[in-house]
């Protein structure tokens, strides 16, 4: 008998060992499968990432001799990089494509020679060509693009825009001398010298018939003998607003938009002679090339005097450019020396993209349209190379710190990734995101980690376990609530609410814990036979009338108080008078919505650690005199603090990652102020704002990843802090 029974306990236990054996094994995979996946998470977004800060790239794909040999005094690109043209001073237009198929077209009039050229800004490409007689040629280098038999071929020309007879810039025949110019559909000016040295401004308007399709030019011409005679270089803005001229070595802004009142607005203060001059795309900002290695970006800023330009940023070049190139849409700069030296910058986020060096001299450069492509004029050689440089916008500069973009005042930081304008800098700031996810969180906890904890506590340690049968499980079904009901209902019913009865809503903010202290008082000055009997068993449920009815005349006064002492409206008064801005959805709404959906779940795990201190520790307190004040402060809530503590993390955390409310109850506006009247645009709002409108593989497709990256990071490192102090809390009340 004994042994059958010795036998049958050996069998159960190695049947519990085995059980035991398996769960180990299967939790312990269970815990190594989650790891295994957040790594996996976050080694995709990294790989997602990562292109962003890579290094510019070029690869050559051409190299072809000059056909004509005359100086270069221009360069382009096409579109598709399958063309390159370059524009020779004797008038030839050479253009060369991949396939070594290259064509020549000629400039020219009759009884007449080439005595001036310019070029319009990049993205119109017009070319003016100024003539011995007087005469301007205004062409545009296009390519057609034909898909006859199937085959997609591409055919270069030159487009004329005007009819030579009516650009008669000199009516005395004489040789233009010098020449610069911009061209849109409005409107043509052209500043030209003539050959007395004389300087001159002509301005074509189009009159356009829209009815019959036509459109004809009115002319106008004023003299300019503010000007020099001898000039280094002259550039027109694309707005034909202002013009900028070097000579001697200073720049000076004039202001042109009225034709009958050119003046000068500024000169340029610098250290060192100018050398040249660039535009960057926009026609807002200017680069000055000092006859050092330096470079430097000027763009208008508001002073007291109006918009006055003024030096932005400075770069410090490894050697003396000799030829500078712009990127039509993008900030990005080429420079290069005489001795074959090229560099790639990008202005806004100060990033050096790209440093090559060629063993012989480069004397011009162009980018393509798309700035794919690039061009370089080396040495009586067309060379053309395939540019791969994604996202230059891109550093860490522009990520975290301030940046001076055009047209603002002072540095900031500024998130908006997308506008209707061609001309519009993506500006791609995460401190505002981040801020507004900062925002939006604390205002959640001061709104929920009071309530919830107190509540925590005095189920835990208070209420009657029928009550709390009842009470804690309806909190924890809360926690169930989709957060978009909770948004949609923040936005479209809380948001008008809070607007409409202002000063009720904080006044009941006011009023609804002062309510609860006052019956807390009164409750303990009541005989104790009334408190004994068994209806009050029940006294925190019988609380909740007197809670709503302190809701509804807090909103029913509302009114009242606001014809009383704010004018009429809460709103205005703010707006007007406290000189707070108020917007509908804000953080206020936001903190009650989501500090709402945040209840749940720190009142669940506080409450949980309240109610598993041993009762022990609680009856030995009491046994010992103390009060139940007493016993809760210093015992169990001792006990409990690495519990509180969590709870309160894991809500923090909740409301950093919550989506949707801050989605539906904010204006997702990237703003950093800590206005409570002020909405804001966290990280986790904006990925679900942005994503569907970004194009897969771009900047803005890859910054959005890195947003969730940041954000990732930022959860892991607060939960893994939580943890710490976790443990430190625990280890530290674990003797009580």
């Amino acid at each position: 008998m004994s042994s059958s029974v010795n036998s049958d306990l050996m069998r159960s236990s190695r049947k519990r060992l085995a059980k035991d054996r398996i769960a180990r094994i299967a939790i312990s995979a269970g815990g190594s499968l989650v790891l295994v996946a957040l790594l996996l998470i976050f080694f995709y977004l990294l790989t997602v990432v990562a292109p962003l800060f890579s290094r510019a790239s070029i690869t050559p794909t051409l190299s072809s001799p000059y056909l004509s040999l005359a100086p270069t005094v221009h360069l382009g690109m096409d579109e598709s990089n399958q063309y390159g043209y370059r524009v020779s001073a004797d008038g030839v237009v050479e253009f060369y494509h991949l396939s070594g198929a290259h064509q020549t077209r000629l400039v020219s009039r009759a009884d007449a020679k080439i005595s001036a050229f310019a070029a319009s800004n990049p993205q119109q490409s017009w070319l003016g060509f100024g003539f011995s007689d007087g005469y301007l040629q205004l062409l545009r280098p296009e390519f057609i693009v034909d898909y006859s038999d199937g085959v997609r071929t591409i055919a270069p020309r030159l487009t004329p825009q005007l009819d030579g007879s009516q650009m008669q810039l000199d009516k005395q025949r004489q040789p233009i001398t010098q020449l610069a110019l911009e061209v849109n559909d409005q409107q043509i000016t052209v500043v030209w010298q003539d050959s007395a040295l004389g300087w001159h401004l002509t301005r074509y308007y189009a009159d356009v018939d829209f009815i019959a399709e036509t459109r004809q030019w009115q002319r106008v011409d004023r003299a300019l003998p503010q000007l020099p005679p001898q000039l280094d270089k002259v550039l027109l803005t694309p707005d034909q607003r202002q013009m900028f001229v070097l000579a001697s070595g200073r720049v000076s802004v004039w202001q042109m938009a009225d034709i009958d009142n050119v003046a000068r607005l500024q000169i340029l203060t610098t250290n060192q002679a100018t050398a040249d001059i660039q535009l960057l795309p926009g026609g807002s900002s200017l680069l000055l090339q000092s006859a050092s290695a330096q470079l430097s970006q000027w763009f208008a800023v508001r002073s007291d005097h109006g918009r006055l330009y003024q030096q932005i940023r400075q770069f410090e070049l490894p050697f003396a450019a000799t030829a500078i190139a712009t990127e039509y849409f993008r900030k990005t700069v080429a420079v290069a020396d005489n001795a074959g030296a090229l560099q790639l910058l990008y202005t806004t986020s100060e990033r050096q993209l790209l440093t090559e060096q060629f063993n012989t001299p480069i004397n011009a450069m162009a980018f393509s349209p798309a700035g794919t492509g690039l061009m370089l004029d080396q040495g009586q050689t067309i060379n053309l190379f395939a540019v791969d440089n994604p996202h230059p916008e891109i550093s860490f500069s522009a990520l975290w710190d301030k940046v001076w973009y055009e047209g603002y005042p002072e540095p900031a930081y500024v998130w908006q990734s997308t506008s209707g304008s061609e001309d519009f800098e993506a500006k791609l700031s995460l401190m505002p995101l981040l801020f507004g996810t900062i925002k939006a969180a604390l205002y959640a906890m001061l709104f929920a980690v009071p309530i919830a904890i107190s509540g925590a506590i005095y189920t835990a340690y208070f209420m009657t376990a029928k009550v709390r049968g009842v009470v804690k499980p309806t909190i924890e079904i809360m926690e169930a609530l989709p957060t978009v009901i909770l948004g949609f209902l923040a936005g479209l019913w809380l948001a008008p609410i809070v607007e409409t009865h202002l000063a009720g809503v904080l006044l009941l903010l006011l009023l609804m814990p002062i309510t609860i202290l006052l019956v807390a008082l009164g409750w303990r000055r009541l005989p104790e036979r009334i408190q004994q009997l068994p209806l009050l068993n029940y006294r925190e449920l019988l609380l909740l009338p007197l809670l709503l009815l302190v809701g509804w005349g807090c909103l029913a006064i509302s009114p009242v108080i606001e014809q009383t002492l704010l004018g009429g409206d809460g709103r205005a008064f703010v707006t007007n008078q406290l000189g707070i801005d108020f917007d509908q959805r804000n953080a206020l709404v936001v903190g009650l919505a989501m500090g709402f959906a945040v209840v749940p779940t720190i009142f669940s795990i506080a409450e949980d650690a309240i109610y598993s201190v041993p009762r022990h520790l609680v009856n030995g307190s009491l046994a010992l005199g103390a009060t139940q004040w007493q016993t809760l402060t210093r015992v169990v809530l001792l006990t409990a603090s690495p519990g509180i503590f969590s709870a309160t993390m894991m809500g923090f955390g909740r409301a950093v990652g919550e989506t949707m409310i801050v989605l539906m109850a904010t204006g997702n506006t990237a703003i950093m102020k800590w206005n409570l009247f002020e909405g804001m645009r966290t990280l986790a709002a904006n990925i679900a704002i942005e994503m569907p409108e970004s194009a897969l593989g771009s900047s803005h497709y890859r910054l959005l990843f890195l947003t969730a990256l940041v954000l990732f990071v930022f959860t892991f490192v607060i939960n893994t802090i939580a943890e710490l102090v976790r443990q430190r809390l625990r280890d530290k009340y674990a003797n009580l």
